[in-house]
């Protein structure tokens, strides 16, 4: 059975190493966050580096998950000191437990707060695709699929809640959200 990858990327208004008390509640409410998603009906699997450290995403090892990439239009700095972005890579049963997990609970209260750490842009945010049983995505599949669907919109290959495709390549929908279409994720 598929499984749903979601690729996310946002530019922080400040860098990771910042120590001021924006950076510091991103940090303690990305923890929170990723500790409440882990127990979440449907989640299957996060991107996480060998050894966690602040700031260190472009030289941590990801081991499956390949080597830290981002789009082509992250212009800020790749050091430790100088990484000012937000990313993440997962792993999800569908788009139901998907949904359920990014607009409830703690996630939730974060993207309410989303533009006090990370900058307005231009593109998408956010990306989806489906993945073969077993198959775990890089982050260099989550930046070339955020780049198409930025470039050409919504397709199976890359989509968004509002417009979303099943596993076969049917548009689809989860209830609450997107155009109107007689399937629908439940």
């Amino acid at each position: 059975m598929p499984h749903l990858a979601l690729y996310t990327f946002g530019v922080l208004k400040s860098p990771l190493a910042d120590p001021g008390r924006l950076t510091r509640e991103f940090y303690e409410s990305g923890e929170a966050v990723y500790r409440e998603i882990g127990r979440r009906p449907g989640y299957i699997a996060h991107a996480e580096p060998a050894v966690h450290s602040r700031g260190t995403l472009f030289d941590a090892d990801w081991r499956e998950w390949g080597e830290f990439a981002v789009p082509a239009w992250y212009g800020k700095g790749r050091t430790a000191e100088t990484t000012a972005l937000a990313a993440t890579l997962s792993l999800w049963a569908d788009l139901r437990t998907a949904f359920d997990a990014v607009y409830t609970g703690l996630h939730r209260a974060a993207l309410n707060r989303r533009y006090d750490w990370v900058e307005k842009a231009p593109h998408p945010n956010y990306v989806f695709w489906w993945v073969s049983d077993g198959v775990i995505p890089t982050w260099q599949d989550g930046v070339s699929r955020l780049e198409h669907l930025h470039d050409h919109g919504s397709a199976p290959h890359a989509f968004t809640f509002r417009h979303a495709f099943a596993p076969d390549g049917t548009p689809t929908r989860t209830t609450g959200i997107g155009p109107k279409s007689e399937d629908r994720v439940r």
